[in-house]
């Protein structure tokens, strides 16, 4: 596959530090510097220490990355909210895996992924989960539909400046709209669940109340940090476990899993350089609590 792109600096600049720019990972480069691919200026290959000009285009040739012999293929259905050459963004429900493992092999995001780039006649077909969502979380996954773009994203996501936002329908009532929950997470040996904890990684999560019931409250919450469970674990460390939310002590009498939803998710997209913005509307049962 290829990619291009127009410098628009004022001044001559390494193709290095351009495509760094732009976010390429060093892997990706170090891979086509040693023969994987080739870098072209005004459509002719060039070495990689090369300067770009102001206003010219810069091209990389990669080769296509092999399916994988070990993912297996769905062709059960997905929810695709965008497509283009580059990437997919899924609207995934409550209940489907993100990735295969020991207990799901086959029907996760991922395996109807492949099967959806087969159906489709796709050049790429290994495609790279960039986020990933609980078995039970619904909403918007971002699939990158090959290594190029995996790599040109990975330093959004690596810096935390990837926006993704999260509806959560949580017990009791606040007293305040705003609020941040600053509490480092840590795993609980042997088990799925973690907790908070003085030793575990820093969490940072932002919420906002959204409405509020008789014994619950809807929140918009904004994720700073990406660590497993972290929007479940810190509400239930404030004392608001997550409505159906049974791993952390949530009441499940009203729902029989936490929830919880993807409901916006938003980019700087590496090859055009544009902001791409995603939401999803709230499941039924979400609904239906509130009502």
């Amino acid at each position: 596959m290829e990619a291009s792109w127009q410098y628009t600096g004022d001044e001559p600049i390494k193709i290095k530090k351009f495509l760094q720019s732009l976010g390429m990972g060093h892997r990706l480069f170090n891979d086509i510097k040693k023969g994987e691919g080739e870098f072209l200026v005004d459509h002719r290959p060039v070495r990689p220490t090369t300067k770009i000009l102001p206003n010219q285009p810069l091209t990389i040739k990669v080769k296509l990355e092999p399916a994988d012999p070990t993912v297996a293929v769905s062709h059960d259905p997905l929810k695709i909210v965008y497509e283009d050459d580059n990437w997919l963004v899924v609207d995934k429900p409550a209940g489907m895996t993100s990735i295969p493992g020991p207990s799901v092999a086959n029907g996760t995001v991922l395996n109807r992924v492949v099967g959806y780039l087969l159906d489709h006649q796709s050049p790429d077909q290994r495609p790279h989960l960039i986020t990933r969502l609980d078995r039970d979380t619904g909403g918007l996954l971002l699939v990158a539909k090959h290594h190029v773009a995996s790599s040109m994203i990975s330093q959004q996501v690596q810096q935390h400046q990837m926006l993704k936002e999260y509806t959560a329908i949580v017990g009791g009532n606040f007293t305040a709209d705003h609020g941040t929950i600053d509490k480092p997470i840590a795993r609980v040996a042997d088990q799925a669940r973690r907790m908070v904890a003085a030793d575990g990684q820093t969490a940072l999560t932002e919420y906002w109340v959204e409405g509020q019931g008789e014994g619950w409250a809807r929140v918009r919450v904004r994720l700073h940090t990406g660590r497993t469970h972290q929007i479940r674990v810190h509400f239930a460390a404030i004392g608001h476990p997550l409505i159906g939310d049974a791993l952390y002590g949530g009441d499940t009498s009203k729902a029989d899993h936490q929830l919880l939803h993807a409901s916006r998710l938003a980019f700087l997209d590496p090859f055009t350089r544009r902001e791409l913005s995603f939401t999803s509307p709230l499941p039924a049962n979400f609904n239906d609590i509130m009502a």
